[in-house]
């Protein structure tokens, strides 16, 4: 029995001098770093010993209570700056800079799509192109469709047309008018390109076939 209590004693004395011994090199420690901070107030830390206190920090609860060389709010700021870093790096990695560029083959063909047929929208020429297995934006080709050089000769047959037979041309349109009472009214009109003139019109809020 009396062994017993000796074999415990011995090992609550051990158990004691290890975290006496623990205490008392925290606390030299401490007192050389302190020194340290009054020679150096301000000192360089290097990428790896950021790394090492947000990582601490993470995994630490007490981290703040062994932190000298600087404040707890600048390691705060290092993990914000890192996660910043981070993000940026894979946001730059995934990104695609700038527009996809389409061959010279196929802005050629745009314009000459575009010249021989005036009347054509990007819809159209979209279409076409797809046809053709050039997959192509409709954005992108509205794009290089301002950029084309127009061929003046269609509008100057089709104002030629107007000028030698508008005596005998007239014009019709059906349209929509919104209300505010929140009413659709159907108008349609025909017009004579002699003299502008209104030939007839027709406003209803029920259209019908006569």
């Amino acid at each position: 029995m009396i062994d017993a209590i000796w074999l415990l004693a011995g090992a609550i004395r051990r158990l004691f001098d290890t975290h006496l011994r623990l205490l008392l090199e925290n606390l030299t420690l401490r007192q050389q770093l302190a020194v340290l901070k009054r020679r150096h107030p301000r000192p360089r830390l290097a990428a790896f010993d950021k790394l090492f206190w947000v990582f601490v920090r993470r995994f630490w609860s007490e981290w703040k209570q062994a932190l000298i060389i600087v404040g707890p709010e600048t390691v705060v700021r290092w993990h914000k700056s890192g996660f910043a870093l981070y993000w940026l790096a894979i946001s730059r990695a995934r990104r695609i800079v700038g527009r996809r560029r389409i061959s010279k083959e196929v802005r050629d063909l745009i314009f000459r799509m575009v010249a021989d047929n005036p009347t054509w929208g990007a819809p159209r020429i979209h279409g076409e192109l797809l046809m053709l297995g050039v997959d192509v934006s409709e954005r992108t080709i509205s794009r290089w469709m301002r950029r084309a050089t127009r061929d003046p000769k269609p509008a100057k047959r089709w104002l030629t047309f107007l000028r030698n037979h508008r005596e005998t041309i007239a014009a019709m349109d059906f349209f929509t008018v919104p209300t505010i009472t929140f009413r659709v009214l159907y108008c349609f009109f025909i017009i004579s390109h002699r003299c502008r003139e209104i030939l007839h019109f027709n406003v209803t809020c029920h259209p019908s076939a006569a």
